[in-house]
């Protein structure tokens, strides 16, 4: 019954979607409260069913139910509990179907937030939300149904992907998916803008901080992603330019880019068709990304293999795309800037800049993602596009995006003069200078790590400088310290919130700069009881044990790590066997530091475990990519409070 059941519900939603849509945009054409009204309780019905059938798609995993297709092929009996849930969004059906909860969710918090407050755009922007919607159902009704019926129905079912059988598949998903469909809205209240012809800033105040969490979920997406790729597949790296990674990371940087520009409208009144541009591309791009993952055009160890999803989805930003340039175009006199840049030393430039530099490096990594394609489709040969073209091209861009970190906040608005440049940025200029000769003196030989960490420093002073200047000013009102510094950050927490946001991206950029700068590596065969060293540390290879798991059988190797000063650690590399797969999964161990971490991989060994080839390797301060995470985490729930307008 579940098939059925489940099916039936996909139509109901599909309908009630369609007509959510249609009726919304008529109900604000024509000024029918009636028909919005109606549209809403369409959207309401729409949560419910998707609700209904995603916990239903639950149960069927939870209940080993083979009679789907689905579940027979991304689970079996000997699947952990935990496994079994994760699974139910470990492949495409699922995925779609966990996409559309989301953006149902979304659609009911726009209503609850907006129905009051914005009743020009509300109607146009709950329309294009029940859109999208309906798109994602018909997804999953024609090209990828999750509730397909499998006869005859199998004993036991094929399983889950070994790599997705970790404590990732949790949050990483669940993350980028809520960063993907956050963009939605967002774009939502773009269309709205164009339709009615309302291109002020009421726009751009409504979805501020529902850009500000999607951005945040991506980001946390990516670096999950970062930490899954780190500890689950073994090669000793967090990002490797895979296209489904860049298919992530595109729609970041645009989405940052319009985090900023926003700003300059704002203040200035200009940049407003660059501003709708921007959401509409980030939107775009969050439909590219998941075409390419999709689609099956490329391969990568992120991606689901099915390809007959593809054409829709590129039907589907195609129409997306004619729909917003064809409202551009219509507004065309309407986005016209009000303001002008006055001089180039400002800080309309700087955002400028960062703005063109943010959309460079998203072009950049578009055409390294998409170039095999398009050599493949030309010459017949499809040439690969490795890390080296992305790090070239992007570690540039990417440095003189944190220079531009330091220089925004702190310029003067539409021309700085020599006084405003000399107070500002002599003593950050002086400390990034500083710096610069610290690391050099410790060792440091690396042009690019020591100017990543100069710049760092830099950006630090001008966030530094900023705090104390704020916080010197309210004390000379009679406030004490932490007073004055608790009132400052709380009344301008959108300020200081995105100082705190900074500084998460240059703990992380430390991290980055740190661990392509000195981890080391060595692989090597040893003995039973014989050590090899590195970087300091002593690795014993101590023997070999076998193990039968619930679905699979593992063999681990202990390995005894010394330094000569802690305690000796005990790590156990494993390689993991599963029934259906012909090749072993690297079970990585390891120990997280501060400083460094220790890594090893269990490599070839011998069967009665006298010998065994391990990788070991100590890798620098990428511990400080996770503590940049949670930084920017904090950061971000200080932008999004209410701003205090009350009070000193």
């Amino acid at each position: 019954m579940i098939p059925e059941i489940g099916y039936g519900a996909l139509i109901v939603t599909l309908v009630l979607a369609g007509w959510g849509s249609a009726a919304a945009a008529i109900g604000a054409r024509q000024g029918r409260a009636a028909l919005i009204e109606s549209a809403q309780h369409a959207a309401v019905g729409v949560f419910v069913l998707v609700t209904a059938c995603f916990a239903l798609l639950v149960y069927a995993f939870l209940a080993f139910d083979f009679s789907l297709e689905y579940v027979a092929s991304n689970t079996n009996l000997g699947t952990p509990f935990y496994y079994r849930i994760t699974g139910v969004w470990g492949a495409l059906e699922g995925s779609i179907i966990l996409w559309t909860w989301m953006l149902a969710l979304y659609t009911l918090l726009l209503i609850l937030r907006h129905r009051e407050n914005a009743r020009d755009l509300y109607p146009w922007a709950l329309s294009a939300m029940l859109g999208v919607i309906a798109f994602f159902v018909l997804v999953m009704t024609v090209p990828a149904p999750p509730f397909a019926r499998l006869s005859p129905v199998p004993a036991d079912g094929r399983g889950l992907n070994p790599l997705l059988e970790d404590t990732g598949m949790i949050t990483h998903p669940v993350a980028l998916y809520l960063g993907f469909t956050g963009f939605t809205v967002p774009f939502a209240f773009a269309i709205a803008a164009l339709a009615t012809g309302r291109l002020g800033d009421a726009w751009i105040t409504l979805t501020r901080r529902w850009t500000i969490v999607a951005w945040y979920f991506l980001s946390l997406g990516l670096l999950i992603g970062g930490w899954w790729s780190y500890h689950v597949l073994g090669w000793g790296g967090y990002w490797a330019w895979d296209p489904v990674e860049n298919a992530a990371f595109m729609p970041w940087l645009t989405g940052t880019a319009f985090l900023h520009s926003v700003m300059i409208q704002e203040r200035r009144r200009m940049l407003k068709l660059w501003n709708v541009a921007l959401v509409v591309l980030t939107f775009a791009l969050t439909l590219f990304g998941t075409f390419l993952t999709r689609s099956g055009v490329i391969a990568s160890v992120h991606a689901f293999t099915q390809g007959t999803i593809g054409a829709f989805f590129l039907g589907f930003l195609a129409l997306v795309v004619l729909v917003a340039f064809t409202l551009l175009a219509a507004r065309w006199d309407r986005l016209k800037a009000q303001g002008t840049v006055d001089s180039v030393i400002s800080r309309e430039s700087a955002f400028l800049l960062n703005n063109v530099l943010l959309v460079a490096a998203a072009f950049t990594v578009f055409f390294g993602t998409v170039f095999p394609l398009l050599s493949e489709a030309v010459r017949g040969v499809k040439v690969s596009v490795g890390a080296p073209f992305f790090n070239q091209v992007n570690v540039p861009l990417f440095l003189a995006l944190v220079f531009l970190m330091g220089v925004g906040p702190l310029i003067a608005w539409r021309r700085a003069s020599m006084e405003n440049l000399t107070r500002n940025f002599l003593w950050p200029v002086l400390t990034g200078i500083a710096a610069a000769a610290i690391v050099w003196l410790l060792g440091v030989r690396s042009a690019l790590a020591a100017l990543a960490l100069a710049l760092t420093a830099f950006v630090t002073a001008t966030v530094v400088l900023d705090l104390v200047r704020a916080t010197r000013a309210r004390r000379r009102m009679g406030e004490s310290l932490l007073p004055a510094l608790g009132g400052l950050v709380l009344r301008h927490n959108r300020r200081y919130g995105g100082f705190l946001v900074h500084l998460g991206v240059l703990v992380i950029l430390v991290g980055v700069t740190g661990s392509h700068a000195w981890s080391v590596q060595t692989e090597t065969t040893l003995q039973r009881g014989e050590s090899a060293e590195l970087a300091g540390y002593r690795f014993r290879f101590d023997g070999l044990a076998g193990s039968e798991e619930s679905n699979h059988f593992k063999v681990s190797g202990t390995f005894t790590v010394t330094n000569g000063t802690a305690t000796p650690i005990v790590l156990r590399p494993a390689k993991k066997f599963y029934p259906r797969d012909s090749a072993p999964i690297a079970y990585v161990d390891y120990r997280l530091g501060l400083k460094e971490d220790v890594y090893l991989v269990l490599g070839d060994f011998a069967r009665d475990g006298s010998h065994a080839t391990v990788k070991a390797q100590v890798n620098r301060l990428v511990s400080w990519i996770w503590i940049g995470g949670l930084v920017l985490t904090l950061g971000t729930l200080l932008a999004i409070l209410p701003e205090r307008r009350s009070g000193r």
